[in-house]
C-alpha cells in the first residue's frame, strides 16, 4: 500500500484494533474508547475486510487474536507511537489554561512525600488541570502504562516494556523514624534490634528487605506492627518505642510536623533508584513533559 492509498484507510480503525488486542473483549474496548459497542463491532468488521482475516476468534468471553493479528500488532504499535509523538509535538500547551487530564500512578511512599507539594504546585500553575491518582508499584506499573490506566508512574521499577521511558528521580536510602525527640546518642545496632518495629506492608507480611540485610550480619528485629500505608506511621509511632525503617524522602514527610525524628541506620542498607516511567506515546506530549519537570522539581535529586 502506498501513502496515497492511505487516504482510503480510517486510522481510527487501527486505534480500535489496538484496544481490542489489549482488552480481548469488544465491550471493554468500547468502554475504554468511550464508544458504543455497535460502533466497535462495526469497526472490527471493517478491519476484517481490510486485512482479509478474522483477526479475532471468540473463546468463551475473550477474543483471541489470530496469528495475522499478532503480526499486525507488532508493526502497528510502534507506528501508532510515532504518529502520536508527531501530533503531540506540534500541539500547544499553556499550564495556566490547560484542562488536560493527567493520570498519575504513585506508590504509597511516593504519595506521602510528593503529593502535597505537587498538588500545591499544580494549584498555582495549572489550576484547571485534572489529576487522577492511582496506586502503582513495581509489580503493576508495566500493565498500567501499557493499558493507559496511568500516563506517568513513580515508584521503584524493574524491567520496563520496550516502548516505556524512564528517568531516575533520586538515589534513595533507608533511614529509621521514631518518636525519641530528645536524642542523647544515636540508636545503636543492639538497640535497633531490641526495640519493637512497625513495618509498612500492603500484603500484611512481617518481614522485608531490611530483615534480609540484618540476617546477613547475623542480626534480627521484631516486627510487632504491620500497616498497609505509610501515612499510618504518622499516627502510629508518636508516644511509643516503635521504630519504622522508611525511604529518606518518606521520612522527611513523616517528621515535618515535629512529632517524629529520623536518623541513619546503624548498619549498611542498599540504595535504590526511585524513578518515573511513562509510555513512549507520551514522551513528547507538552503537558506530560511539563508535569515530569514539576515532579523532578518536587522530588528529584538525581545528578
Amino acid at each position: 500500500m502506498t501513502r496515497i492509498d492511505l487516504r482510503h484507510v480510517d486510522l481510527n480503525l487501527l486505534v480500535i484494533f489496538e484496544m481490542i488486542m489489549l482488552e480481548r473483549n469488544v465491550t471493554r474496548a468500547a468502554e475504554r474508547l468511550f464508544l458504543g459497542q455497535p460502533a466497535v463491532s462495526a469497526a472490527l468488521t471493517r478491519l476484517r475486510m481490510l486485512y482479509n482475516d478474522p483477526l479475532f476468534v471468540r473463546n468463551g468471553r475473550k477474543m483471541e487474536p489470530t496469528v495475522r493479528a499478532v503480526e499486525i500488532e507488532a508493526v502497528l504499535r510502534p507506528a501508532l507511537d510515532s504518529i502520536s509523538d508527531a501530533v503531540s509535538h506540534t500541539s500547544q500547551f499553556d499550564p495556566a489554561t490547560s484542562k488536560d487530564v493527567i493520570r498519575l500512578g504513585l506508590s504509597d511512599d511516593v504519595e506521602l512525600a510528593l503529593l502535597p507539594q505537587l498538588m500545591r504546585c499544580l494549584g498555582n500553575d495549572a489550576p484547571g488541570m485534572v489529576v487522577v491518582i492511582r496506586r502503582t508499584n513495581y509489580l503493576t506499573i508495566n500493565q498500567q502504562l501499557f493499558s493507559g490506566e496511568i500516563s506517568l508512574g513513580i515508584c521503584y521499577t524493574g524491567d520496563l516494556p520496550a516502548n516505556a521511558k524512564r528517568r531516575t528521580l533520586r538515589r534513595s536510602r533507608s533511614v529509621m523514624v521514631h518518636a525519641d525527640l530528645v536524642a542523647n546518642e544515636p540508636i545503636s545496632l543492639e538497640e535497633y534490634c531490641a526495640r519493637p518495629h512497625a513495618l509498612v506492608s500492603f500484603a500484611g507480611d512481617l518481614s522485608g528487605f531490611i530483615d534480609e540485610e540484618l540476617a546477613g550480619i547475623g542480626r534480627c528485629r521484631e516486627v510487632t506492627r504491620a500497616i498497609p500505608q505509610f501515612y499510618g506511621l504518622g499516627t502510629l509511632l508518636p508516644g511509643t518505642k516503635l521504630i519504622a525503617t522508611v525511604p529518606d524522602y518518606a521520612a522527611a514527610a513523616l517528621t515535618a510536623n515535629g512529632q517524629l525524628r529520623s536518623e541513619e541506620l546503624p548498619f549498611p542498607a542498599p540504595v535504590y533508584d526511585l524513578s518515573m516511567a511513562w509510555s513512549a506515546t507520551q514522551d513528547l506530549d507538552p503537558a506530560q513533559r511539563w508535569l515530569r519537570g514539576k515532579v523532578l522539581d518536587c522530588l528529584g535529586d538525581a545528578q
